[in-house]
């Protein structure tokens, strides 16, 4: 896919990584000019935390390539990204979700021009615990679960138990883009609402880790993180419509109904190290490596 840039309203781009194992610097600056303690060039990347494995590989990839630069890679949510790329404190914001209307206008407000990428694609996950019988759900039920209309497993053939509701925080892409695409059912400005009583959860991580210890939870987090610990749930768009398991090949066809592009977002259009991290994601070397941390390459 390639790149392009526009005059804000801009939207989408930026691909998610990384908070724990990337290379940390002692300088953090806007533009990858700056350097760090060794004299190296110095890259800072925030955002969305939905990608932290796949942010982490492609830094290290990059930084063997690379030994002159260091890239130091946060999480903290996509809102948390997009806020440092608009107030310059971040050289690439990455993002599981669109510019909102509140962040479009304040690039407008500043005289900005944003430059997005979609840098791979990503299908949500539905999981609950291994135990628990319940395999597939449709996009009705998860809504009707997730706003809380729903409350035991016995609803959908399971044990009468209690559902617990795990979902990521509200700064989170992956929170906006489930309660948008499920619960609203694709309007952004619907009224629908998580449950009250849902656990808001300060990262993927935290939802797989709850998932594997409750047998009566659910959750959601990014393709990536789908491990043996939880079982997935295969999803279907209505109740005349087959169940699909998100896998690679049913998030870039579209038949997984829960799937959505991930980006990154830049001050202007890239250039220095900036366009160098870029143009090594969309390598075949860079996509490769979404792949192999069970993301879906655009290439």
């Amino acid at each position: 896919m390639e790149r392009k840039e526009a005059q804000v309203p801009v939207w989408k781009t930026l691909a998610a990584f990384l908070a724990a194992g990337a290379l940390v610097l002692s300088a953090v600056f806007c533009g990858g000019k700056k350097t760090g303690s060794g004299g190296a060039a110095a890259l800072q990347i925030k955002g969305s935390d939905t990608m932290v494995n796949l942010g982490q590989a492609w830094a290290e990839a990059f930084n063997t390539l690379h030994p002159e630069i260091n890239v130091a890679v946060t999480g903290g949510g996509s809102g948390t990204g997009i806020a440092a790329i608009l107030n310059g404190t971040c050289d690439i914001a990455e993002s599981s979700r669109d510019l909102e209307e509140k962040e479009i206008q304040q690039a407008e407000t500043a005289g900005m021009v944003v430059h997005e990428t979609i840098v791979a694609l990503d299908g949500i996950v539905v999981v609950v615990h291994p135990s628990n019988p319940v395999s597939a759900l449709t996009m009705d039920q998860l809504r009707e679960i997730f706003m809380g209309n729903v409350k035991r497993w016995s609803a959908f053939g399971g044990e009468n138990r209690p559902i617990v509701l795990l979902s990521r925080e509200v700064n989170s892409g992956t929170h906006i883009f489930f309660k948008e695409h499920v619960l609203r059912r694709g309007k952004s400005k619907g009224p629908e609402e998580f449950a009250p009583a849902a656990l808001m959860m300060p990262s993927s991580y935290a939802i797989a880790e709850e998932t594997a210890r409750n047998e009566n939870a659910i959750g959601y987090y990014g393709l990536g993180y789908i491990s043996p610990r939880q079982k997935v749930l295969s999803v279907s768009r209505d109740d005349r419509s087959p169940a699909v398991s998100p896998t690679i090949e049913t998030v870039r066809s579209g038949a997984y109904p829960i799937s959505r592009p991930l980006y990154f977002f830049t001050r202007g259009g890239p250039s220095g190290t900036v366009k160098d991290i870029l143009d090594f994601v969309l390598s075949p070397e860079g996509q490769e490596i979404v792949r192999a941390t069970d993301f879906v390459p655009v290439r």
